[in-house]
């Protein structure tokens, strides 16, 4: 497929990213405003910890699957009907929870959402190689994440605070906002269909196996940063805080995981992405401890979860930005929704990982220990990307770094 080149050298201006932005926009925020929600909905009607933490984790089990078929999707039926598809199942059955009042029908909510959130990860991130040049992706990524950012920004840490202070039915009403992307949805289907992007192949040639080893490590990271990430979100109003620290502390994450993934676009256009990745998964490795430790004590730590929700966000933010990056120069331009599916698996694996694991591991022990144990994760793949990057400096006079 041609690569569509950005205007001027904007990738604001690049055809077709104006609906991107749009759709990824209205698509997040119905995404956000029941991240958080939606646990708590569940607690509301009579479930524990563990089996809040199954809604997300049945929401990322259900999007992990279908974005394997995302791929296939696109070359069988076209970009317009993927997407259009997708924005409304990650809508409309948003109200369905409005009469749910037992744990198996929010899970089972939960699960056909997760099929549209699916369709929406992987086309968006894929769209972005379609519409501009490789030597604008980290800037591009950089937009997008913003656009996807800023209404978990916005929403996310005020969900809660008015499903509990004003009603759940206006968040589940507002969660159906990704059904009104579908006329974005086609728009950006209908661009990149008429670049020729429904008719490229997946990679069936020489050097697959190798490509999908390259894209295993940053998918490691991925999702060594978005476990945390998912948890603290999934779970923040059930950490024993009052509700302003809460939104505060959501704040501070989503905020400053919002600039740091746009701000890490130029810094990898511009310097290369993998020396960022140790430093930056050992700053999520001490947030989450500090996470870890408000949680001992909520009624003296509010400060602590504060700065600890600020030092996970900037890992969790720009670690988004700089494993799509590393991802797609990983493959050929072919593969580029290979590269997509694999970046949003490890993505919404993590999520999926942070809601079940540390949700069980609270059940048993404590949220201090749930969130020890990630940071100790953060840290271990720190230390292994460190070691990666040493190896391949020591190579790198034979043959150029690949990852």
């Amino acid at each position: 497929m041609p690569q569509i080149e950005s205007s001027r050298g904007s990738v604001w201006r690049a055809p077709g990213m104006a609906p991107l932005l749009a759709m990824s926009a209205l698509g997040f925020a119905g995404f956000a405003l029941l991240l958080p929600t939606a646990p708590l909905w569940a607690r509301h009607i009579g479930a524990d910890e563990g089996g809040a933490g199954l809604v997300n984790a049945v929401l990322m089990l259900a999007t992990v699957l279908v974005q394997t078929t995302v791929p296939w999707a696109l070359r069988t039926i076209g970009w317009r009907l993927v997407l259009s598809a997708g924005m409304l199942l990650l809508g409309l059955p948003s109200m369905l929870l409005i009469f749910t009042d037992e744990l198996w029908q929010v899970l089972a909510v939960s699960a056909v959402r997760g099929a549209g959130f699916a369709a929406l990860t992987v086309c968006g991130a894929s769209a972005v190689a379609h519409l501009v040049p490789r030597s604008h992706s980290g800037r591009a990524v950089g937009v997008y994440g913003l656009s996807i950012a800023l209404p978990q920004f916005l929403l996310t840490p005020t969900s809660a605070w008015i499903a509990e202070s004003v009603d759940f039915r206006v968040v589940f009403v507002l969660g159906c906002l990704p059904a009104l992307a579908v006329p974005f949805a086609i728009a950006l289907g209908a661009r990149i269909g008429r670049a020729g992007g429904e008719d490229e192949p997946e990679d069936a040639g020489p050097g697959g196996g190798r490509v999908f080893l390259a894209l295993a490590l940053p998918a490691l990271v991925l999702l060594a940063i978005t476990t945390p990430g998912g948890a603290v979100i999934s779970f923040a109003p059930q950490l024993g805080f009052g509700p302003f620290a809460v939104i505060i502390a959501l704040f501070a994450l989503t905020g400053v995981a919002a600039f740091s993934r746009f701000i890490a676009g130029g810094l990898a256009d511009r310097y290369g992405p993998h020396r960022f990745i140790p430093p930056l998964l050992g700053t999520g490795a001490v947030g989450l401890g500090l996470v870890a430790w408000a949680t001992i004590a909520p009624a003296d730590s509010a400060l602590v979860l504060v700065a600890g929700a600020m030092l996970t966000g900037i890992a969790y933010g720009a670690l988004q930005n700089l494993t799509l990056v590393i991802s797609f120069a990983a493959v050929p331009i072919r593969m580029r929704n290979i590269a997509s599916t694999t970046w949003n698996m490890g993505f919404d694996t993590g999520t999926g990982l942070g809601s079940l694991v540390v949700g069980f591991i609270a059940a048993g022990t404590s949220f201090a220990v749930g969130f020890s144990v990630t940071a100790a994760f953060c840290a271990v793949v720190g230390a292994l990307y460190l070691i990666r990057l040493g190896v391949l400096r020591r190579r790198a006079l034979e043959r150029p770094p690949a990852f």
